[in-house]
């Protein structure tokens, strides 16, 4: 059967067809491995964002968050003078394909832990999309909610409850 374009809209079905370069960043800021964890801490508070994928000879490599430097750096008592990102940023990098769906990268994000997910192609970075952006999508939210609470990270619960909430909100309004 065919779908018009508001029949596939009023049958959710327009997040099914959603894919990673439709909803991904493409200004992605990043920073170089051998930058000071101070010299990105002050990128990422100049841009306002929440991490930097970490390039190693123009390549993505790593991905660096505020959650790695309080860790690895305040907690870890380290110089952030002296340390270079890639001593603390995540690795190996986990990515996605421009191709792939919003919902394969939900599915992906929560089987790994993680709430930031770099698009790539022929190894270059192309976007970024975070778990905030695919939450956005009723299809993924309908996914999420089906999630057992033991097995879900309390990070990653936070945002989606969070999510919860905003959307009754928004429900409430409407009608």
């Amino acid at each position: 059967m065919a779908h018009s374009p508001q029949n596939l809209m009023n049958d959710g079905l327009v997040d099914i067809l959603l894919k990673l370069e439709d909803v991904m960043v493409e200004n992605v800021v990043t920073v170089e491995e051998r930058a000071t964890v101070k010299k990105t801490a002050e990128l990422m508070n100049k841009h306002d964002i929440g991490c930097l994928i970490v390039l190693k000879k123009g390549a993505p490599d790593g991905i660096v968050t505020e959650r790695d430097m309080l860790k690895r750096i305040l907690l870890g008592s380290k110089n952030p003078e002296k340390t270079k990102v890639s001593e603390i940023m995540s690795k190996p990098l986990i990515t996605g394909k421009p191709q792939m769906t919003i919902e394969d990268a939900a599915k992906l994000m929560f089987k790994r832990d993680i709430k930031k997910l770099p698009v790539t192609q022929n190894g270059q970075l192309v976007g970024l999309v975070t778990l905030t952006d695919l939450v956005r999508s009723e299809r993924i939210i309908k996914m999420l909610k089906k999630l057992p609470d033991e097995k879900t990270a309390k990070r990653m619960k936070r945002v989606v409850d969070h999510f919860n909430r905003i959307i009754s909100i928004s429900y409430e309004r409407d009608a």
